[in-house]
Formats: C-alpha cells, structure tokens, sequence
C-alpha cells in the first residue's frame, strides 16, 4: 500500500472521532483498489486511479464524510448536511456495510470517461479580409508584418472591423486608419490597453 504523506498527516489532524473513520475508508479503499493513487485535493484526501478521482474523504469539527466523485452516477445523492453521499458520519459503524462494493463500483466508473460535453456553438468561422484591405496591406510590408504577427483573435478584429463597414466611404477610412495603426504595431483596441 503506496501512502501520501499528507494524508497522513490529515488524519493525524483530525478529530479523534473521524480518524478511525478516514482509516476504514482509506484501507478499504487500497483493499478494494490496490493500485490507487493517493493526493490532497480541495485540501482533503481523495482517491485516484489513473488520474481519476474515485472519492475524497473530509473530516470537519463533528463529523467526517466520503464523497463519491461521480455518486449521481452511481444513484447516490449526496445527504442534507453533509458533503458527499455517506452522510455525517460520526463512527466507524456509520459507514455502510456495501463499502468495498460501492469503492469498487465508483473505480469502475472513474474508469470510463465521463460523457464529453457538447460545445455550446460552433467555432466561428475566419473572416474574410476584404480585396481593399488586403491591397492596402500589399503596399505596406510593415502593416502587413504587423498583422500577420497578431494572434488570431487580433487579426479578427481587424477583419470584423473593416468588413463591417456598411459605406464603402466608411471602410477606405478604416482601412488608412488600419494601416496607420499596424504600421505603429498597434491592435486594433489599443486605446483601451494598459500602459
């Protein structure tokens, strides 16, 4: 059994009540899981395999607690009052009498990737750099050094700004303007920078 010392030294800290408890659950744990990895995280001891969190134990002023990392998966919710799915637990023989079957059921779980989410939308898609722009640009080698040495989302503003220009009047003045300012290195928000 591969111990952390910081979580020994966690338990030695806590409560006389809860050491028992932190004990139980981290020696069913390795019984359980005998390759788990043990860290500190969110300052309490927590349990991995792989990277990935199984379940983390805390102890507080009158009780302790084992909180599955993905328990609403397993169809455990967590209790009123406490952090994780256990309860307050004040003794040894608050602790389920299933213990080795729930760690090994929550092991399995971090086992298998959690569901990836959904991005929220699409990337947006790169603006076109308008034929004006690009032509002004071809004539200033230093505005053009400029603008291609910006980060994406600085070039995007440039683009954004010059493409939407609803006058062509209004797009041959942000266009010398553009050119003014890249030639100086400038983005296109540099008013608004911090010195």
């Amino acid at each position: 059994m591969t111990r952390e010392p910081r979580v020994d030294g966690y338990i030695e800290k806590a409560q006389p009540f809860a050491r028992p408890i932190l004990e139980k659950v981290r020696e069913r744990v390795h019984a359980v899981v005998p390759d788990v990895e043990e860290t500190i995280k969110w300052s309490h001891p927590t349990y991995c395999k792989n990277g990935k969190i199984i379940l983390g134990t805390a102890s507080f002023k009158d009780h302790a607690s084992v909180h599955f990392w993905r328990g609403q998966e397993l169809g455990m919710e967590a209790k009123p009052g406490a952090m994780g799915q256990l309860g307050q637990l004040k003794s040894v023989s608050d602790l389920p009498g299933d213990l080795d079957e729930l760690i090994a059921r929550a092991a399995a779980l971090s086992a298998s990737a959690p569901t990836p989410r959904k991005p929220k939308h699409a990337p947006k898609p790169p603006p076109d750099m308008h034929p004006d722009f690009a032509a002004a640009l071809d004539k200033s080698p230093k505005a053009k050094a400029a603008l291609d040495a910006f980060a994406p989302s600085h070039r995007r503003e440039y683009l954004e700004w010059i493409g939407e220009a609803k006058r062509d009047e209004t797009r041959q003045k942000r266009i010398a303007t553009a050119i003014d300012w890249l030639a100086e290195g400038k983005k296109r928000n540099w008013q608004y920078e911090r010195c």
